[in-house]
């Protein structure tokens, strides 16, 4: 199972060799003709150049610090970023993609069609991430993170409901496979694409920093845990999948009120956007005082 692993590392490794540097780097370091070559690609030499334009009125800036992060009109998008890596753990996609094994073993499904169950997973995982590829940009992020987050809600509840009820077999893979692909197509990546977009690039790499630390450090409390919620006798399974039921609702609130759409924004539009919630918090803490 290891060895096969090398097969799609060399793929990704071949791939790397024909990936465009980021144009907005290449204008940062005055490489401005293979910019807009890059966005050329994407959408026409009309559109890159407006996007070079927009990036060079926003490079003059000062490079950003870790302390800036926390403070003023960013403290709104960490909050947002961190509660989006957060929930995507604590959803519990990897006690699943971990303990899939002794999850299904648990449910009475032999181990030979556990390894099977587990395979049946990984393979959904997959095939709806391409979902997600081809909506995210069509719907636009907020409405596929609502239908996810709903969907994965009610499907681990069906888990949870199922383990109490001591049923196993189909109906039970069928739950399991139904929250994964929710969180394929929505909870999986787009946090990482919204956190991409709602930080202004002279943040951006220290604002992932953090991200990034969020999600592994959530992801390491869940792996640590799961066992031992699964194995307690005062929770056991059926309560673990009821309390990351829970958290999905939590994610659901949070996006509906939070999370503003980025569909169709470029990052520097999105960082004036930033700009201007922070003016009108001003200016309506003022008329209060």
């Amino acid at each position: 199972m290891l060895g096969a692993e090398v097969v799609p590392s060399l793929g990704l490794l071949a791939l790397l060799f024909v990936a465009p540097e980021s144009p907005r780097w290449l204008a940062s370091v005055g490489r401005t003709a293979e910019a807009r070559a890059v966005l050329g690609r994407l959408g026409g030499a009309a559109h890159a150049d407006a996007e070079v334009r927009a990036v060079q009125a926003v490079l003059p800036k000062e490079e950003g610090r870790f302390a800036d992060l926390f403070g003023g009109r960013f403290r709104a998008p960490l909050i947002i970023a961190v509660a989006l890596m957060a929930v995507s753990q604590f959803s519990g996609i990897n006690a699943i993609m971990y303990y899939s094994t002794k999850i299904f073993t648990s449910a009475g499904i032999g181990v030979k069609d556990s390894f099977g169950a587990s395979v049946v997973v990984g393979l959904v995982n997959l095939v709806f991430t391409f979902v997600a590829m081809g909506f995210v940009d069509r719907a636009g992020r907020r409405p596929l993170l609502l239908t996810g987050l709903a969907l994965q809600a009610v499907a681990l509840g069906a888990v949870g409901a199922m383990f109490h009820g001591d049923v196993s077999g189909l109906p039970l893979l069928g739950g399991v496979v139904a929250f994964i692909a929710a969180f394929a197509m929505a909870l999986g990546p787009i946090p990482w694409i919204v956190c991409a977009e709602i930080f202004p690039n002279r943040l951006r790499g220290r604002a992932m920093s953090v991200a990034t630390f969020v999600i592994w450090i959530s992801c390491y409390v869940v792996a640590q845990t799961f066992p031992m919620l699964n194995d307690s006798p005062a929770i056991g399974p059926g309560n673990t999948f009821l309390i990351y039921a829970a958290a999905s609702i939590a994610g659901f609130v949070f996006v509906l009120t939070c999370l503003p759409e980025t569909k169709g924004r470029t990052l520097e539009q999105i960082e004036a956007f930033w700009w201007a919630q922070r003016r009108e918090a001003k200016a309506a803490n003022s008329r209060e005082v």
